[in-house]
This record gives structure tokens, C-alpha cells and sequence, in this order.
């Protein structure tokens, strides 16, 4: 038997996908949509919460949610930035500078990225007009210079640097897991200490193999979802049980 949150959840998102709640309105109270279902508040938040856990709305608490639109699956098919997939599907999208230094890389990090001195960057992009995504980014010494004159709300680091020196982002290794939110995550994604967050680290190259940055890049929940096709003939996609590339205890702008 279905269960009555679902069957709202089902009527919403047919709402929602059918365009009678359009991108970037509101969506109905609590209150208002309790009634109209004739069901308890608690169970019209439960219906929400599992839109916002698709992307349909924002999660921002306390407020009304806003209407996203279809659900933010991001494919691994293709090497895209932030910016060049939010653009692709339509969503207002930003980046803003929190903290960035130079310093002496780690072992790890100068074996990762063949460089003694590093850049190291955190950056909050939003997705209309909400925090989504935490990037704590270490950029490899030789392209340190062209990022440090990147303005702090530059919206996407991957064409700036191609227009500026050329740079292009051609290979990227991911791993993804979850992580708990610290206070640094919490306060910047605007979620509760300790709420999960989708972690994403990349280390990407140039055509030629040289690498360019390691990126450690936590999303809110309901932020997007990842979506990796694969076959009985090629399947890129692969468990592991740890990482120790990334170097245990390796912390970046520690949350």
C-alpha cells in the first residue's frame, strides 16, 4: 500500500513537472497544502522533504520551498564544471571566493600534483540563489597566478581560465562518498551540524597529463544527484573501500 505522503508527493510532482507550479515560484504552505490533501501538516512535509531530496525544490528551511524543476542529475559522461552543467540545464548559478592562500603542499599533494607550492581555495557556488556546494580546491603551483586574478565571484573557473591562458580541463578522476557537515560546512550550506553531505574529490589534467588541481567538493542534500550510465561491456564505475591517494588526515580549510 502506498503510503499517503507518497501519493502527495506523486500529485506535486506532476504539479511541478506539468509546469502548474512553474520554475522559481513558490510552492504552497504547508498549511495550504495540508488542507488541500486533507492531511496532516507532518505528513505534507514529508511529501516535500522527498522532492527536495530529488531537486525538484529548494531545501532551504524556513521558508516556502522554491520550484526548481526537473530533478539536477549530473552525468559523469562528460568532464563539465559547475558552471558549464548549471548552464546546460537552464538554473541561475554563482561562486563566491571565501578563503584562498598559497602555501607548501603536503607529500600527498605534491605527489597528486607534481608542484612544492600550492594554491588553495574555498569557494561556495549557488544554484538559484541557494548555497549548494562547498569547494576546497588545490590548485598545482604553475597555474596558482592565473587563479589568484580570477575576481571572488568569477562564475566559472574552467572558461576564465581557458580565455585567460588557455587552460584546458581534459581528464578527471572522482571518487564520491558521504560526509558528515562540520561547523564550517553547516555555517556556509546553511544545513545542521552533522547533516550528510554528497563528497565529491577529483584530481584533473590537461590533455597532456599534467596535472592541474585536487578538489574536495561537498553538495547539500538535495542539491543534485550523479548519474552514471554503464554497460556489460564497459562499466567505468568502480567500488573502493578507501582512498589513500588523498592521504589520511590530509585536511583542506578544516570544517
Amino acid at each position: 500500500m502506498v503510503a499517503r505522503y507518497e501519493r502527495i508527493a506523486d500529485a506535486l510532482r506532476e504539479e511541478i513537472l506539468s509546469g502548474v507550479h512553474p520554475v522559481g515560484s513558490q510552492l504552497p504552505s504547508e498549511a495550504e497544502l495540508a488542507e488541500r490533501h486533507a492531511a496532516a501538516r507532518g505528513t505534507v512535509r514529508q511529501a516535500v522533504a522527498v522532492l527536495a531530496a530529488e531537486g525538484l525544490v529548494g531545501s532551504r528551511q524556513g521558508a516556502r520551498r522554491i520550484v526548481l524543476g526537473r530533478a539536477r542529475s549530473q552525468s559523469f559522461a562528460e568532464l563539465h564544471s559547475f558552471a558549464q552543467w548549471a548552464r546546460a540545464n537552464g538554473y541561475r548559478y554563482g561562486g563566491q571566493v571565501i578563503a584562498q592562500r598559497r602555501r607548501r603542499a603536503s607529500g600527498a599533494e605534491s605527489a597528486r600534483l607534481a608542484s612544492e607550492e600550492v594554491l588553495e581555495v574555498l569557494r561556495v557556488r549557488s544554484l538559484e540563489g541557494e548555497p549548494v556546494l562547498l569547494e576546497r580546491t588545490v590548485y598545482a603551483g604553475w597555474v596558482a597566478a592565473a587563479v589568484e586574478e580570477l575576481p571572488a565571484g568569477c562564475e566559472s573557473v574552467t572558461e576564465a581560465l581557458y580565455a585567460s591562458i588557455g587552460l584546458v580541463f581534459a581528464y578527471g578522476e572522482h571518487l564520491i562518498d558521504a560526509v558528515a557537515a562540520g561547523a564550517m560546512d553547516a555555517r556556509l550550506l546553511g544545513v545542521r551540524r552533522g547533516s550528510p553531505l554528497l563528497r565529491q574529490r577529483r584530481v584533473t589534467t590537461t590533455h597532456e597529463g599534467r596535472p592541474v588541481e585536487s578538489s574536495d567538493d561537498r553538495y547539500r542534500p538535495g542539491s543534485v544527484a550523479f548519474s552514471i550510465r554503464n554497460s556489460i561491456g564497459a562499466n567505468p564505475l568502480a567500488r573502493q573501500a578507501g582512498d589513500l591517494r588523498f592521504g589520511a588526515g590530509e585536511h583542506m580549510f578544516e570544517s
